[in-house]
């Protein structure tokens, strides 16, 4: 399975953007997938996931702005993000897992820049 991060860019604080994650596979037979994000210095963060029933959770770090969906019939996950500040510039990957407790893919991450 590979998973392809898209929509990644520059854009001014307050403004929005919509990442996508393209998978090989049918994605309906993961247990869950996900966003993380890493920032210059920092380590790597759960930013939200949904699971195969189309549950969701978030960082309380994005949670009101940030909203993770899935169109399963494009084996597609997508990360709406709007009122983007500089917190949010990192490089963002897409992951998938088999099981709650592990992720099984990444993705090759997508970087977002916010400029404030």
């Amino acid at each position: 399975v590979q998973l392809q991060a898209s929509g990644g860019g520059l854009v001014q604080a307050g403004g929005s953007l919509r990442l996508s994650c393209a998978a090989s596979g049918t994605i309906g037979s993961f247990n869950r997938m996900g966003w993380f994000r890493q920032a210059p210095g920092k380590q790597r963060e759960l930013v939200a996931t949904i699971t195969s029933g189309g549950n969701t959770n978030y960082a309380d770090s994005v949670k009101g702005r940030f909203t993770i969906s899935r169109r399963n019939a494009k084996n597609t996950i997508d990360l709406q993000m709007n009122s983007l500040n500089a917190e949010d510039t990192a490089v963002y990957y897409c992951a998938a897992g088999w099981m709650s407790s592990h992720w099984n893919y990444w993705g090759q991450g997508t970087e977002v820049t916010v400029s404030s």
